[in-house]
Order: structure tokens, then C-alpha cells, then sequence
């Protein structure tokens, strides 16, 4: 063959090579698969009941579908399916895909609301069924007591629990938190919830909610030293607890030690802008603290907060607004 041939053949060959490229590039492919149809499909296979052929095209059709509607609608086939198919992963995928898509749908949240109690409930089973003598089988029994208002009868199941396991981290604190929210919770209980939650701290000595709660107790006893230490610990623990930084600077304000409060009771403010009591606090600190302009501000915003005729909230026992 000639040089002429070749030369002809080469260049028509390179030509299709950067048609290929210049296809790749600027995004050329195969045309997609009819994803409305299919999805349809899987909709009507759902509906019939046919929920494990349905799954796998339900699934490839929330990923690619650009139609709102039906991406709804195939979100809400997807969650039903895979609960009916047991597969727990999959209920959660389209869960958030839901979520995302439909963030305040309230039809999306009542799923989601019952979707993850049912994933409870399913987990809870299997754990009792699985290991019944488990101390966290008993210890999700003894929770449920805790909704039921069942202090007693959790109370000793926590008991159970700690004569087996004594050093087991949480349950000196859950045998705590029961205690004090027993109606009838007294100085006697108060003792008992104490030594529970300082045996807690003993145990897992990180734990922000034993060191908030003994500063309660400390708090309800006007033991101030004990309530400063106890809520400040509890804010070093945990930089979100708001609270912990609302009873640390209350506190403060107590003992008349109003320059110390301002710190923490300005992270209070930050980590809890509506609650009252905090925006109260810090207005007391920066007032005595010699800030009136500053505390004016606080007081308006209380007052905002709970309305001009509500009062103060949690006002402190010994600290008046300035005049």
C-alpha cells in the first residue's frame, strides 16, 4: 500500500481518538435509562407489597431522580420497604435523604419520629432477647421505669445492677438522677443521691452531669463553696453545658463576688440566649461590677424574655437589683 494510504488511515484514526477525548471532556455519555419510568415501577411494586424486588430500584432511584414529588414519594416507599425487609441501614438512608430533601415536611417528621421509635423498640428486643441477664438489658428496663415515673422499681433494678457490677461507669449516676426525682425527695434522699453521684465521680471522674447535680444539691443547701466547685468542674467538662455555666455564675452572685460571675455568666448568655435567669444573673454581676450601661442592657433583655409584669425569674435569694 502507499505512503499516501497510511498517512490517510493515521489521520483518520487520530481524528476519532480526540473525538473520543473531546466527548469525555466535555462530558458526553451514553443517554440514561428511562429513571422516571423505573421509578414508577418501583412504586408500584411497593405498593403492591413486592417490597423486596422494589428495594434495590427504589434505592437507585432516590439517588439520580430530579423530580421532587417523586423523589418524595419514593423516600416514603424506600422507609416502608426496608422496614419491611428488616433492613435497618437502608430505612435510615432514606430517612436522611428525606430530611435533606424535605427538611420541614411534617409528614417526613412524623416518619422519622416513628421510624427511629421503631428501630428502638426493635434494638431493645433483640438485646432481651439476645442477652436477657445482661446488666444493659436490665439496665433499658430499668429506663423504661424512669418514663413510667416508676423511681422504686428502677432504683432497685440500678441497685441489682451495681452489686454485680460496682464499677461499672453511669449507673451510680442513673441511681442518682432516680433520687432526686422521686416526689417525696428529701434531706435523707438528698444524702443518698450525694454519696451516689460522688461514687459516680469516682468512677468515671469526666462526668459533667454527677459534678451539676451535687452542685444542686449543694445549691438547695446554700453550701455556695461546695455549688461554686461542683458547677465549675461540670462547665470544665463539658464547654456546652449551659446550665452548669448558669449555676457557676449564680453562685458567684450569691457570695457577692460579682466581677468573678461576669465569665461564665456571659458564656451562659452565649450557649442560652432565651433563658431568662442567666440574662438576669449577668445583669446583677455588670451592675455591681460597677457596668451599669451593660447591665441595663441584660435587664431589658430579662425583661423582654419573661415580660414586664412576670417578675424576675429565679431571682437569687441575696441579690436585689441595684438602685
Amino acid at each position: 500500500m502507499s505512503k499516501t494510504f497510511y498517512l490517510a488511515f493515521g489521520l483518520s484514526l487520530f481524528c476519532c481518538v480526540l473525538a473520543v477525548l473531546s466527548a469525555a471532556q466535555t462530558g458526553q455519555q451514553t443517554p440514561a435509562p428511562d429513571l422516571p419510568g423505573n421509578a414508577k415501577r418501583a412504586l408500584d411494586l411497593a405498593k403492591m407489597g413486592h417490597c423486596r424486588e422494589a428495594l434495590p430500584l427504589l434505592v437507585k432511584s432516590a439517588a439520580r431522580l430530579a423530580d421532587k414529588d417523586l423523589k418524595r414519594n419514593i423516600g416514603f416507599a424506600g422507609v416502608r420497604c426496608s422496614m419491611f425487609a428488616d433492613e435497618p441501614d437502608a430505612a435510615i438512608d432514606f430517612l436522611r435523604l428525606l430530611n435533606r430533601e424535605f427538611p420541614h415536611d411534617p409528614d417526613v417528621l412524623y416518619l422519622s419520629v416513628h421510624t427511629y421509635s421503631d428501630l428502638s423498640t426493635r434494638a431493645s428486643s433483640q438485646l432481651a432477647n439476645t442477652a436477657p441477664t445482661s446488666y444493659q438489658s436490665q439496665e433499658i428496663s430499668a429506663e423504661a421505669l424512669e418514663v413510667q415515673g416508676k423511681w422504686d422499681d428502677a432504683a432497685n433494678i440500678y441497685r441489682q445492677i451495681l452489686k454485680q457490677n460496682p464499677n461499672l461507669a453511669g449507673i451510680h449516676y442513673r441511681l442518682g438522677r432516680v433520687l432526686v426525682s422521686k416526689p417525696e425527695f428529701g434531706p435523707v434522699a438528698a444524702e443518698e443521691a450525694k454519696h451516689e453521684f460522688e461514687k459516680e465521680l469516682q468512677i468515671d471522674s469526666a462526668n459533667a452531669g454527677a459534678e451539676y447535680v451535687l452542685g444542686e444539691i449543694a445549691k438547695q443547701q446554700q453550701q455556695w463553696d461546695d455549688a461554686i466547685q461542683h458547677f465549675s468542674h461540670a462547665a470544665r467538662l463539658d464547654a456546652s453545658f449551659g446550665d452548669a455555666f448558669v449555676g457557676w455564675g449564680g453562685s458567684l452572685v450569691e457570695v457577692k463576688k460579682f466581677s468573678d460571675a461576669v465569665a461564665p455568666l456571659e458564656t451562659a448568655v452565649k450557649l442560652e440566649a432565651k433563658n431568662p435567669a442567666a440574662h438576669y444573673l449577668l445583669a446583677i454581676a455588670y451592675a455591681r461590677s460597677g457596668r451599669k450601661e451593660e447591665g441595663d442592657k441584660e435587664f431589658a433583655i430579662h425583661r423582654s424574655l419573661v415580660g414586664s409584669d412576670s417578675g424576675a425569674a429565679e431571682q437569687p435569694a441575696s441579690a436585689a437589683r441595684p438602685q
